[in-house]
C-alpha cells in the first residue's frame, strides 16, 4: 500500500487512466446539500486565498484485472461520491464554457479532465467509467442530452445544480479553487493488499454506509472483474430491484437482509449489526455453500417483494391478503412468510393452504390487537414459528403451534374477544386498524365489494358524541349514562355512513329515516351490511346495542376465526419467561431465547453460563461489581467447582437449578432485561398411542447418520426434528435429500435454484443423460420436472415402511445405507457438466 499527498487536478488528468466505479459500490447518492457544500469550499479556498483544501481520501486497486491496453484502470474502493461530483462540475463546467462560446476552454476540460483524448476503444474514453444505470446519466449530461427522458438521476440534480451556480463571473474562481484541492491517495496492489479489511477501517463507524451497502461490498469486492459483474447482475441486482417499496422508491435491503437472517438463525440481528452477522455467517466466500445460499438470498427476495409491493401479485386472492398485512405493518411476520412463500412455490403446500395461512396470520394478529396483548412478545414468536411447521401437515401444524401459546403469546380465545369487543374503543385507534377492522366487517361475503376508504364513506357514532336533547327523552337514564360513558366509541355503537355530516347528532329516529330532497340520508336507504340490523329498530337501547354486539361478533368469529384443529391432550411446556416458570428441578430444557436469540440447549447450566457471558459482554462493569448477587472472580480458589465464564473470570459451577435461577433472575433485573428469557422444558408426556412425530424423527436420524459411512454427503449435517435432511450436491441450487414419512422413503435430487427457468434448463439436461445415469445407479429413477413448481426433481422411493413402526427401522436403514453413495455417483460426472 502506498499513499501519497497531491492535487486532485493532477490525479485527474494524468493520461490514458481511467477511474472504475466497481458494481459492489453503493449508488451515487450525494445530493445537491453535499455539491454545495463542496463548490463553496472550492470557491472559498481561491477567493480567500487559503492555500489549499483538503477533501480526504481516495483509494484504489491498481495493476487489477479490469486493465486494457490502453489505459491504466483504477478501481475505485473508497472516495467514490468526491471523485464523481467533482466529475461532475468538471462536467458542467465544460458545458457552461461551449455554450459561451468558450471553445478553448471547453476543448481543455473536455480533453484534460474527461475524457482520454487519443484511445481507440470507445469503452476506454470516458476517464469515469461506471457501471450502473448513473452511467447513462453521466454520457447524457457530457453529451448535452440530459433533458431527455431518463429515470431519476442523483448526477442529472447535481449537475443541473452546478449549471445554475456557474456563471461568467465565478467560471475562473472555480477552476482555480478546483486546482487548490488536495486529497490523500493511497493505492493498493491487487494480491499484495486486502481491499476488503482496508475498506473496512476507513468505514469502521458504519455511519457513511447502510448495512446492505456493507452486505454489497462483502459479497463483490473482492472477485475477479468478470465474476463480480456476473454475481452483480444475477445476483446482486435482482435483491436490489425485489428489495424496494416501489411506492415510496425506497430500498428496503437492509430489512430483507435482517429478515433472512432472523428466518436462517432464529435470532433477530441488531438493526446496525446485519453485516456483522452477515459476514461472521459467511467467512468462507469459496464454499459451494455460500453461493448456494446466495441463490437462495436471491429466491426468497422474490417473496420478499411480493410483501412489500402486493400489488405486483397476480393471484388476486393472494395479492388481497398480502395487501391486508401489509397495511397492517405485520412485517414481524415476514421472515416466517418468506420460507411459507418459498415452499409454496416448490409445491410443498397448495394454494389453498397458502391462503389459510395468511388469514390465520391475520386472525392471530388482529385478535391479539382487539384484546390488547402486547405486540413485543410477536418477533419473538415469527423467529421460531416456522421451525414448529411439519411440512406432512403444513396449516394443521401452524395452527397448532400458535394455539397452543401461553401467556403474553396467546392466541386469544372466542370468550376474549366478547369481552374486548364490549369494551374496547375502537374509534380512537391508529386509522389503518380502523380502516381495516370496518372494511373487513362491511365486505364479508358480500357479492359486490365496497370500498369503505372512499372518502364520502365515514364512521359513523351511532349514539352520537354530542347527543341532541331528543337522545335523553327518547332513552332511559341508565342507558344514556351506558352509551356516553362506556360505549360510545366500541364497535357496536359505530357504523359506516355515507352522509355523517347530515345525520350528525341527530335522534336515532331521524337518523333512520333521514330523506330530506329525495337525497335518502338515513340507515332505512342505506346498502351496507353494518347498517342492515339499524333498519328493523326503532330505538337505540343498550338492549339493541347488545344484539348488535352479537351480530357483529359472529361475523368476526367467521372472519377473523380460531383455527379448527384439534390439540393434543398431552400437556407440553410453552415459552415462558424465566420469572414465569415453575422450578427446574428434574427438568431439561429444549431450548431458550435470550435477547432474540435462540439456542437449543438443554442443560439449564448451559444456559446460565451462556446468560452470563452475553452479560458480560454488555457491561462488564455491572456484572463485576454486583457481588453480593453472586460471586465472580479470577481466583479459582474462591470456588468449590470453580467454572470459566469468559476472560479469566470464574463462577461456582456446583449449585442447584433452583439456584441457577435465582441468580439469573437477580442478574436479569439489575440489567433491567426481565423480558429477554424465555424457556422452554423439555415434554416428558407423548401421546399414549403415538409419541411425538417430532422426536421419532430425530431419534431415527441420529441412529442414521453415522451409518451413511460409504458417502461423506452428510458428514455435517446433525439430526432434526423435520422429516427431511438436505445437503449441497456441489452446485448452487441443486441438493441430495433423505426423506422419511409414515408411508415410504426416498433420496431425491433437488434442483431449486432461485430461476424456475434455470431448474428446468438443468432438469432437461441431466435428463438427456437419463439412460447413463440409471445404467450407473442400477435401477430406474421416477423424473418429475413439476412444470407447475419451481423445482424439479430426480427420486428413488421404498414403499411401504413406516417411519413410526421401528421394526421398519433396519429396512430403511439398509436402503439408504445401499442407495445414497450409488445415487451420489451416478450423478457427480453429469451434475459437473452443469457447470
Amino acid at each position: 500500500m502506498k499513499a501519497n499527498e497531491l492535487q486532485i487536478n493532477n490525479f485527474l488528468q494524468a493520461p490514458n487512466v481511467q477511474f472504475v466505479i466497481p458494481v459492489y459500490q453503493r449508488n451515487y447518492d450525494w445530493t445537491n446539500t453535499e455539491c454545495k457544500e463542496l463548490l463553496n469550499d472550492i470557491i472559498s479556498v481561491e477567493s480567500e486565498n487559503r492555500g489549499t483544501h483538503f477533501i480526504g481520501s481516495i483509494v484504489f486497486i491498481h495493476e487489477g484485472t479490469y486493465s486494457t491496453s490502453e489505459v491504466k484502470e483504477l478501481v475505485i474502493i473508497d472516495g467514490q461520491q468526491r471523485l464523481t461530483t467533482i466529475n461532475i462540475l468538471y462536467v458542467a463546467l465544460y458545458r457552461f464554457a461551449k455554450d459561451s462560446g468558450n471553445a478553448q476552454d471547453a476543448e481543455r476540460l473536455y480533453n484534460m479532465f474527461l475524457t482520454n483524448q487519443y484511445v481507440k476503444n470507445e469503452s476506454s474514453k470516458l476517464k469515469l467509467k461506471q457501471t450502473d444505470a448513473n452511467s447513462v446519466a453521466f454520457k447524457s449530461i457530457l453529451l448535452g442530452t440530459d433533458k431527455s427522458s431518463l429515470r431519476y438521476s442523483n448526477v442529472t440534480e447535481n449537475f443541473n445544480y452546478f449549471r445554475s451556480i456557474i456563471a461568467e463571473e465565478n467560471f475562473e474562481t472555480i477552476l482555480r479553487g478546483l486546482n487548490r484541492l488536495i486529497f490523500v491517495e493511497i493505492s493498493l496492489e491487487r494480491d499484495k493488499d486486502d481491499p476488503q479489511r482496508i475498506f473496512e477501517s476507513l468505514n469502521s463507524t458504519g455511519l457513511d454506509l447502510s448495512q446492505s451497502d456493507l452486505i454489497r461490498n462483502y459479497i463483490l469486492m473482492d472477485l475477479q472483474p468478470k465474476d463480480q459483474n456476473r454475481i452483480f447482475e444475477t445476483i446482486w441486482s435482482p435483491i436490489e430491484e425485489n428489495a424496494k417499496d416501489y411506492v415510496k422508491q425506497s430500498s428496503l435491503v437492509s430489512e430483507f437482509i435482517r429478515d433472512y437472517l432472523t428466518l436462517r438463525n432464529k435470532k433477530i440481528p441488531n438493526k446496525n449489526k446485519v453485516y456483522a452477522e452477515f459476514k461472521s455467517i459467511y467467512a468462507n466466500k469459496k464454499d459451494e455453500a455460500y453461493h448456494q445460499e446466495l441463490e437462495n438470498i436471491k429466491s426468497l427476495s422474490i417473496h420478499y417483494n411480493k410483501f412489500v409491493n402486493p400489488s405486483t401479485v397476480t393471484d388476486l386472492s393472494i395479492r388481497k391478503e398480502l395487501e391486508y398485512i401489509n397495511r397492517l405493518e405485520i412485517n414481524v411476520a415476514y421472515p416466517f412468510l418468506l420460507q411459507v412463500f418459498e415452499d409454496a412455490e416448490n409445491g410443498l403446500l397448495s394454494r389453498e393452504e397458502l391462503m389459510k395461512i395468511l388469514k390465520l396470520v391475520q386472525s392471530y394478529i388482529w385478535r391479539r390487537f382487539i384484546v390488547g396483548l402486547p405486540t413485543n412478545a410477536l418477533n419473538k414468536i415469527f423467529m421460531t414459528l416456522y421451525s414448529e411447521v411439519d411440512t406432512e401437515e403444513y396449516y394443521i401444524s401452524i395452527a397448532k403451534a400458535l394455539l397452543k401459546k401461553k401467556g403474553s403469546a396467546k392466541f386469544p380465545s372466542n370468550e376474549d374477544l366478547k369481552t374486548a369487543l364490549r369494551d374496547k374503543d375502537l374509534y380512537n385507534t391508529q386509522p389503518k386498524n380502523r380502516n381495516y377492522l370496518f372494511e373487513m366487517l362491511e365486505n364479508y361475503n358480500n357479492r359486490e365489494y365496497v370500498d369503505t376508504s372512499n372518502e364520502q364513506i365515514t364512521i359513523e357514532h351511532i349514539f352520537p358524541k354530542n347527543p341532541s336533547d331528543e337522545w335523553s327523552t327518547d332513552i332511559s337514564p341508565e342507558d344514556y349514562f351506558q352509551f356516553k360513558e362506556k360505549y360510545l366509541n366500541t364497535i357496536a355503537n359505530l357504523t359506516l355512513s355515507g352522509n355523517n355530516g347530515a345525520l350528525g347528532n341527530k335522534s336515532f329516529k331521524a337518523k333512520k329515516e333521514m330523506n330530506v330532497d329525495g337525497n335518502e340520508q338515513g340507515y332505512n336507504y342505506s346498502r351496507l351490511w353494518l347498517n342492515a340490523y339499524l333498519k328493523s329498530l326503532d330505538v337505540w337501547t343498550v338492549e339493541k346495542y347488545e344484539e348488535r354486539l352479537n351480530n357483529i361478533y359472529e361475523r368476526f368469529l367467521k372472519i377473523w376465526e380460531l383455527p379448527d384443529v384439534e390439540i393434543s391432550d398431552v400437556v407440553e411446556s410453552e415459552e415462558q419467561y424465566i420469572f414465569d416458570a415453575e422450578s427446574p428441578t428434574h427438568k431439561k430444557l429444549e431450548y431458550f431465547i435470550f435477547e432474540n436469540t435462540k439456542v437449543e440447549e438443554d442443560a439449564v447450566a448451559q444456559m446460565y453460563f451462556y446468560v452470563i457471558r452475553n452479560l458480560y459482554e454488555r457491561n462488564t462493569q455491572l456484572l463485576i461489581s454486583n457481588q453480593n448477587l453472586f460471586k465472580i472472580t479470577r481466583n479459582t480458589s474462591d470456588f468449590r467447582s470453580a467454572q470459566e465464564v469468559v476472560n479469566g473470570w470464574y463462577i461456582e459451577s456446583n449449585i442447584d437449578s433452583n439456584s441457577k435461577f435465582s441468580i439469573l433472575k437477580k442478574l436479569l433485573t439489575v440489567f433491567e432485561l426481565e423480558d429477554e428469557l424465555l424457556i422452554k422444558y423439555s415434554s416428558n408426556g407423548e401421546s399414549k398411542t403415538e409419541p411425538s412425530r417430532f422426536s421419532v424423527r430425530k431419534k431415527y436420524w441420529q441412529q442414521l447418520l453415522p451409518l451413511l459411512n460409504h458417502t461423506n454427503l452428510f458428514d455435517n449435517v446433525s439430526p432434526s426434528k423435520d422429516h427431511w435432511l438436505s445437503t449441497g450436491a456441489g452446485i448452487g441450487g441443486l441438493a441430495y435429500t433423505l426423506i422419511i414419512t409414515k408411508s415410504h422413503i426416498r433420496i431425491e435430487l433437488g434442483i431449486s435454484t432461485s430461476s424456475k427457468e434455470k431448474n428446468k434448463s438443468y432438469f432437461k439436461k441431466l435428463i438427456k443423460s437419463k439412460d447413463a445415469v440409471e445404467q450407473a445407479f442400477g435401477s430406474e429413477l421416477d423424473w418429475e420436472e413439476l412444470l407447475d413448481n419451481k423445482m424439479s426433481r430426480v427420486k428413488f422411493e421404498l414403499q411401504d415402511v413406516n417411519l413410526f413402526n421401528d421394526s421398519h427401522w433396519d429396512r430403511m436403514n439398509e436402503f439408504f445405507i445401499k442407495y445414497l453413495p450409488k445415487f451420489e455417483n451416478a450423478f457427480r460426472p453429469f451434475i459437473k457438466n452443469l457447470k
